[in-house]
């Protein structure tokens, strides 16, 4: 008798056991699943939840608390954010945009832990300094990316392609099959964003940007620019329109998609992004679109020293 109750008891518990294991690990498949690459899986999200936010206020008026609460995980609602005047045809690619953006930050939380949005400054503001670093001096007036179609396609031009380039810089550093994959779905549809984002723009290049009288190629240029002296590790951004040495095998000045001399996209590590995506080149110093700092152990890392 007192046999059989000790089976019955160390066989309850096994179950108690396998049922407490299964639930942990359907609660968090994802750090196991990715392992040593969870961190570079996660950083990701600080231009995610970024380029979501832009382009869902930019097309919609309103952004994740409306479209999905539950994606930001509490972090404060965006700074500045609103809703831009756009043609039909930009609002509709916008859009999309948007929802694509959803989807990329839905993938990374299937596959890590994540971590709620990072306080994120959108204002007219933010983009104007951006704008006046690029050139040297300040606009007048100021920069607005939400006042039409030219300038929200400069101000895209300014977020995605250094998300894309971040992926370039991860893949080679990632061990999973499961990472890989994610991050070559992710770079796909970023990489095709940043490519109709420039033809849009480079439709226009010879266009005057109003009020400054400068064309929309030179604002590129100088965007361009200036990510590479805030990256500061060399020529890893060109704009629409290069030398045509810089070109494709070095026989055009047409440039509407970036690419090294072997038309590779160029790599970027996660403190060359922050230098950029805080606006001063110091990954140590939170500013920019990111003015409490970006979130994940990656950031956090550079915050402390």
């Amino acid at each position: 008798m007192a046999l059989h109750i000790n089976f019955c008891t160390t066989f309850l518990s096994f179950v108690v056991l396998l049922t407490s294991f299964f639930f942990i690990a359907k609660a968090s498949p994802a750090s196991n699943s990715v392992g040593p690459d969870v961190d570079l899986v996660e950083f990701p999200l600080n231009l995610e939840y970024l380029e979501a936010e832009f382009f869902l206020f930019g097309s919609l008026g309103h952004g994740l608390d409306v479209v999905d609460p539950d994606m930001a995980q509490g972090g404060p609602p965006p700074i500045g954010a609103k809703l831009a005047k756009l043609n039909l045809l930009v609002r509709d690619v916008i859009l999309q945009f948007a929802f694509q953006e959803v989807g990329h930050l839905r993938a990374i939380k299937n596959t890590v832990r994540g971590f709620p949005r990072p306080l994120l400054n959108l204002s007219s503001a933010t983009f104007a300094k951006v704008m006046d670093n690029a050139f040297g001096r300040p606009l007048h007036p100021p920069f607005d990316p939400y006042a039409n179609d030219i300038n929200y396609l400069l101000a895209s031009y300014v977020i995605p392609y250094v998300g894309l380039t971040g992926y370039v810089g991860a893949n080679p550093e990632l061990q999973r099959p499961v990472s890989r994959k994610l991050v070559a779905g992710l770079l796909g549809v970023e990489s095709g964003q940043d490519a109709v984002i420039r033809a849009l723009l480079y439709e226009r290049r010879a266009s005057l940007v109003h009020p400054y009288g400068v064309t929309v190629a030179e604002f590129t240029n100088r965007i361009s620019i200036l990510r590479n002296r805030l990256g500061n590790t060399g020529l890893k951004d060109e704009g629409l329109v290069v030398p045509i040495v810089q070109g494709a095998e070095g026989k055009v000045s047409g440039n509407i998609l970036a690419g090294d001399r072997d038309s590779l996209s160029y790599p970027r590590t996660p403190h060359e992004i922050l230098r950029i995506v805080y606006g001063g080149g110091d990954e140590h110093v939170p500013g920019g679109f990111f003015p409490d700092g970006a979130n994940g152990r990656i950031a956090k890392s550079y915050l402390y020293t």
